[in-house]
């Protein structure tokens, strides 16, 4: 088709929650926004704790830090536009807006994911080589890891960047959800989408799936190595440095393939909002709850800090 005779779409709406309207939408909107403003305050504590308190200057503390920083940075690209979709009922955002909020989430997404594999990868040397650990596990190893969970999740979306950048949009311009997730942005497109499909479909493997395997073989390894221990107190004391992060994980990949690996029959759009607010909004709010809930040293800190001792 001659592109000449395209009309031009130059902005979407997002409809977010339809079947919500009137008082309930408030009652979203403030949800919601109580939720993310307590997310950005705890997160940000555990950023300024391991920062400032020498006894959490270790390499698990400091993987939990750039967590804590990583999941700030990727509520902040989705709620603050979801909550004046929600109060407006609707609201539109223009293609740019859309692009940079779908190659954001996804970037950021999938560094997140790297990163929860770098976590089990340190909980698996600590527990299987702890006589090694701390030789391995420097910091020089640190920082490396770090930047590569940043560089890897925006190159590995870059090429999906490339394909968002030269679709076309003639209508329809209305996307039912809150936020510009990729499968319904691109489904939008009346270019040929074949070949983003398959680059969506391929991105899941590095993205997805070989950080899960990966996490699954970690702790696979640290599990063997927890059945070796002889008493039970020693199974438990050494399982209890693992658990945090094997909530988080089982949280985080559970809801991540639920949403985008599941298949959607007989799934209706609802469901599938609502497993994304589970997944974008709940999920790291819940996160540092769990490490400072299931993780002693942090909340001594904690319990130091408010009780000023």
């Amino acid at each position: 088709m001659n592109k000449e005779n395209y009309t031009t779409v130059t902005e979407f709406l997002l409809l977010g929650f339809t079947e919500i309207k009137g008082s309930k939408a408030v009652v979203l909107f403030h949800v919601i926004l109580i939720v993310y403003i307590m997310t950005l305050l705890i997160n940000s504590v555990m950023v300024v704790l391991v920062s400032i308190k020498p006894q959490l200057h270790s390499p698990m503390y400091f993987f939990l830090q750039q967590l804590s920083f990583i999941e700030s940075a990727f509520l902040t690209i989705i709620v603050p536009n979801m909550l004046r979709v929600i109060w407006l009922e609707g609201a539109t955002i223009s293609i740019i807006g859309c692009i940079t909020q779908t190659y954001m989430y996804c970037a950021i997404g999938c560094s997140e994911c790297h990163l929860l594999t770098v976590m089990a990868y340190d909980r698996y040397l600590a527990i299987c080589y702890p006589l090694r650990y701390s030789t391995i596990m420097n910091v020089r190893l640190q920082n490396s890891l770090v930047i590569y969970c940043w560089v890897i999740g925006f190159l590995l979306t870059q090429v999906t960047l490339n394909f968002l950048c030269q679709l076309h949009f003639c209508g329809p311009h209305v996307i039912d959800h809150f936020f510009c997730d990729l499968v319904p942005f691109v489904e939008l497109s009346c270019s040929h989408k074949l070949a983003l499909q398959l680059e969506i479909f391929i991105g899941a493997i590095p993205i997805i799936i070989i950080p899960f395997v990966l996490v699954l073989i970690s702790y696979s390894c640290v599990f063997l190595t927890i059945l070796r221990i002889s008493s039970t107190k020693g199974k438990k004391k050494t399982f209890s440095t693992c658990s945090s992060h094997l909530t988080v994980v089982t949280l985080y990949f559970g809801t991540l393939i639920t949403i985008y690996m599941v298949p959607a029959n007989g799934q209706t759009l609802t469901v599938n909002k609502l497993m994304s607010i589970l997944y974008i909004v709940v999920t790291p709010l819940f996160n540092p709850v769990i490490y400072c809930l299931r993780n002693r040293e942090i909340r001594v800190i904690l319990v130091n800090l408010l009780t000023d001792k």
